[in-house]
């Protein structure tokens, strides 16, 4: 029963609280949420458009929108703008993309996703012919990050019975027809041909998705911990976990390229950075590797004219008196200082243009981008930094440090912070 299982799988986790289920309204994401709601679990409908199809598109929209209202479901939708690629990772990444936006919106870390035996099967498959290598044989994970799947044991048969034997009016996707999509290609025209072979050849597929993850287990207890430190082999084997950590389609000669350029740059003391998708990067210097995103630089400004908390973006500022005098002073990159001034007139911004600061210790001022370059700060983390600033001079770079002009030389008469909301 599939109930059963889906019930099962949330036991194992041990999940509770609200869970997003990504609901494109075809029979795997139906029969999925049809099943936490009736297990009586607090669950939202997330339907993305992707606005591919046109009218075919909006018709779905509104099947997913009935379904949840007819069953009193929590529905939210989106519908991707029409410059959006048109392609299998272009619409990957953004599903994914908002996905997590959900789970910001509903404040959860759940959400489900409806893959299923069969999509498993399809995907070893497209690796082995995509030459992805051994760690992409373990098909699609069962769980990842905030990600879920509970139907991946339950093959396609199964779910469209369900759906049927519960009087379920799924989506049909005209495009899930379409061949000269890679995967569709595969479910309909190379599957069909290797069951001439073996019957039974999902099955083996993904029994031999079982077996490499139990393999790649053993591997990855051995691997380095700092790719910038690994062998050549070992950064190729640990290349492949970031990559399928963060959902990105990838084969060899895309894992190469990543590899040279670590090679080239673990020694750059500012960093450097290579694509990895429209709006993702990978970052590398002499002290690590990460994944960044591309963020569009906020304008915002917030006026901080007297004591008090300011909220800006993610963070929460507070400036107020203080009597104390300190043990020590915070450290440079401490998001706190203990500064000594006359008035409160200031702005909490991102950089700009033109500024300047007096660095803590030197006679004049200098650029902010001279500052900031010879504190080291990797190029993207620069239009994350908050400002507080009077017209183009910055007092404080938080996290970086004070300005001359604010210093403690007698005692402080105030204390900033900056705090993640």
């Amino acid at each position: 029963m599939i109930t059963e299982q889906v019930k099962e799988f949330i036991e194992k986790y041990n999940l509770s609280g609200k869970f997003i289920v990504a609901f494109s309204g075809g029979y795997d994401s139906m029969c999925l949420l049809d099943v936490l709601n009736k297990l009586g679990y607090d669950v939202v409908a997330a339907h993305l458009n992707h606005n591919w199809r046109g009218k075919e598109s909006d018709e779905e929209e509104i099947n997913c929108i009935e379904f949840a209202k007819k069953n009193n479901i929590e529905i939210y939708c989106e519908k991707l703008d029409k410059t959006v690629e048109k392609t299998e990772s272009a619409a990957r990444e953004a599903r994914y993309k908002f996905l997590k936006k959900c789970a910001k919106i509903f404040d959860t870390n759940i959400v489900f996703t409806a893959h299923n035996f069969d999509d498993n099967a399809e995907t070893v498959l497209y690796r082995i012919i995509k030459g992805t290598g051994t760690i992409g044989l373990q098909g699609i994970a069962e769980h990842r990050d905030i990600f879920y799947r509970p139907l991946l044991k339950v093959s396609r048969d199964k779910i469209e019975n369900y759906c049927t034997n519960n009087e379920l009016s799924p989506n049909v996707d005209s495009s899930n027809y379409n061949t000269n999509y890679k995967r569709n290609f595969i479910r309909h025209q190379i599957l069909p041909l290797l069951r001439e072979i073996n019957p039974k050849v999902n099955e083996a597929l993904n029994n031999l998705s079982e077996i490499a993850k139990e393999d790649n287990l053993l591997i990855e207890k051995y691997l380095p911990k700092s790719i910038l430190k690994a062998s050549e082999t070992e950064q190729k084997r640990i290349i492949h976990q970031i990559l399928i950590q963060n959902n990105f389609d990838y084969d060899s000669k895309k894992i190469s390229k990543i590899q040279q350029f670590i090679q080239e740059n673990k020694n750059s003391k500012s960093g450097k950075k290579m694509s990895l998708t429209n709006n993702l990067w990978l970052f590398v210097n002499d002290k690590k590797l990460e994944i960044v995103a591309v963020k569009e630089k906020n304008s915002q400004e917030i006026t901080v004219k007297e004591e008090g908390l300011y909220e800006f973006e993610d963070y929460i500022f507070e400036i107020k008196k203080t009597d104390e005098v300190p043990k020590y002073f915070p450290k440079d990159s401490d998001l706190k200082a203990f500064i000594e001034i006359d008035k409160i007139d200031f702005v909490l911004r991102h950089r700009r243009n033109g500024d300047m600061i007096n660095p803590l210790g030197s006679v004049g001022s200098q650029k902010i981008k001279k500052y900031l370059n010879e504190k080291k700060i990797p190029q993207h983390e620069k239009n994350d930094i908050v400002f507080l600033c009077n017209g183009k001079e910055v007092f404080w770079a938080a996290g970086i440090g004070i300005s001359e002009k604010i210093k403690v030389t007698n005692k402080p008469t105030h204390i900033i912070t900056l705090k993640k909301r």
